[in-house]
């Protein structure tokens, strides 16, 4: 596997390089009040997100230099997991807390000023809230949370799914192949993404579909009835995503014109993370990671046939390289198996594929990158264009 990487990565040598060096992207410890900057001239902003799963803060360190979309350092990335659409009085609870919690934590004890720190609620939230008709609770909470702080006009936008498409792009593909990178975000509640097909940053192609990760695996449970053996998992989840990708999936990259002006298909999301972690733990230092369709199909099918093999126990004993961090590596796969069980990965990585499928073809190879740190990205797009 090793070899295989190494053929790929010195094939793919160019393009991984512009992605790593775009991304700049180092994990470094700090004291609870400062932390430690990477560039001569930087601010410190903060995006906090209320996502379908739970809410997001990210503390990212973004370059002074103008336009440099990009130039960002993450210093702290923390979530709490709330599952805000599941419109329980306990998960609003939760997930006010919890925005409240990041917010005086950034503002306070981090001494980010609060025009530096940004409140967002995403469109996967925003979908499922008009699917079920809960649009009020979306309001209930920027209404509870501005009363928390003490800040009655205190912005926290509602983004729709081609804003943040358009963002994720923007803050994750680099500025050398903006124009031929489609790029897919799998969240909790959706798949949202697409590319620039005019050679501008204004006009974005959208490619959507309704469903993600955790929304994937809540239909798939649904249809367990009783029986709620892993075979029925299965078979009730191969019925999901063969709806999902001929009567979505198809359609969306169809309708987009994607395929014959997008060389490079990037995934970001939390499970793109998970398969690239798990798929590659020895790279636990690389934030962008290429695969093959082969090897995530490969992935998919051990997670049920043989998931054990994929447990951070298993997967440390195939790391023999004595200059790799096994701790390091360790900690990180278990991150992995912290946020998804065995079923929500079999459901993340199974839309995932299906949408990958659409890219593979015997006529024309495209090129597959998992980027794991794509939960960041939107906010140094967003810090580019509303601030001046």
């Amino acid at each position: 596997m090793i070899d295989n990487l190494k053929c790929m990565m010195h094939k793919n040598y160019r393009f991984f390089n512009l992605i790593i060096a775009f991304l700049s992207v180092t994990i470094v410890a700090s004291a609870q009040t400062s932390f430690k900057t990477k560039f001569s001239k930087s601010n410190i902003y903060v995006g906090i997100e209320v996502g379908s799963k739970g809410v997001k803060m990210s503390v990212v360190e973004i370059s002074k230099s103008p336009q440099t979309t990009g130039n960002f350092n993450i210093l702290k990335d923390s979530t709490y997991n709330t599952d805000f659409i599941s419109f329980t009085q306990t998960s609003f609870d939760n997930t006010l807390n919890s925005l409240t919690s990041f917010y005086n934590l950034a503002n306070t004890d981090y001494k980010v000023p609060a025009k530096r720190i940004f409140t967002v609620i995403s469109s996967g939230v925003k979908m499922q809230a008009e699917k079920d008709g809960k649009q009020e609770w979306i309001a209930n909470l920027i209404s509870s949370f501005q009363t928390n702080i003490k800040d009655p006009g205190r912005k926290v936008e509602v983004v729709d799914v081609l804003q943040e498409a358009r963002l994720s792009h923007l803050g994750i593909v680099p500025n050398a192949r903006r124009y031929n990178t489609f790029i897919i975000d799998i969240g909790s509640g959706n798949a949202k993404g697409g590319y620039f097909p005019h050679g501008n940053t204004t006009e974005f192609k959208l490619f959507q579909v309704n469903f993600g990760t955790r929304s994937t695996f809540q239909a798939a449970e649904k249809n367990l009835t009783d029986d709620p053996s892993l075979a029925n998992y299965k078979r009730q989840l191969n019925r999901v995503l063969e709806g999902v990708e001929n009567g979505e999936i198809i359609y969306a990259v169809n309708v987009s014109g994607a395929y014959a002006l997008s060389d490079n298909i990037v995934c970001s999301g939390g499970i793109a993370w998970s398969v690239a972690t798990l798929i590659y733990p020895e790279l636990v230092n690389n934030s962008v990671v290429p695969v093959t369709y082969e090897e995530v199909e490969k992935f998919a099918n051990t997670l049920y046939t043989n998931f054990k093999a994929v447990t951070p126990d298993e997967l440390l004993k195939r790391i023999t390289d004595p200059s790799l961090d096994k701790e390091t590596i360790f900690k990180e796969m278990k991150r992995v198996h912290g946020v998804f069980d065995q079923k929500q990965l079999m459901a993340g990585t199974g839309l995932l594929l299906k949408i990958m499928r659409q890219f593979k073809s015997v006529y024309e190879t495209k090129q597959f990158f998992m980027v794991k740190t794509g939960q960041v990205g939107w906010i140094s797009a967003y810090v580019d264009e509303v601030v001046e």
